[in-house]
């Protein structure tokens, strides 16, 4: 599984460097990670992870965690196609003086991957997700 994840990570940073910008996928995306409840449920998973994850959880100490969750499931629910609208501030914003490394950002994907491995969410469709994500990942990394 590690090589998986390394395969992954590699998509990702491939992306970033590319300068692909996070776009809107079509609703297949959506339908396919389960509509807003599945979303809803990975997020849950996710901040699960993420709470018992040593390598990050101290970074979510001050965060009020269902504010969190609410945000991340508006912003995957519109960034895979949905018909919700992310209400929340632009990442760059959010992550300020957080001073988060390309470890931290490694570990939250990780944490997501595990989520949707739970869901049973194909590899094929944690890759399109990821990929709408990855270009997020210098507006979170020391910003």
């Amino acid at each position: 599984m590690p090589r998986v994840r390394n395969a992954i990570l590699a998509l990702l940073a491939c992306t970033v460097l590319l300068g692909v910008h996070p776009v809107r996928a079509d609703e297949s995306l959506y339908n396919d990670l389960g509509g807003r409840e599945g979303i809803t449920h990975i997020v849950d998973l996710m901040m699960t992870n993420i709470l018992a994850d040593d390598r990050i959880k101290h970074t979510f100490d001050d965060s009020d965690a269902e504010h969190v969750k609410k945000m991340l499931v508006e912003q995957f629910a519109q960034l895979s196609g949905g018909p919700v609208k992310y209400t929340g501030k632009d990442m760059r914003e959010v992550h300020k003086g957080l001073h988060l490394h390309n470890s931290d950002f490694n570990a939250l994907v990780e944490d997501l991957q595990d989520a949707m491995d739970v869901q049973h969410i194909s590899f094929f469709t944690q890759n399109r997700l990821l990929a709408l994500l990855a270009p997020m990942q210098p507006q979170v990394v020391n910003p």
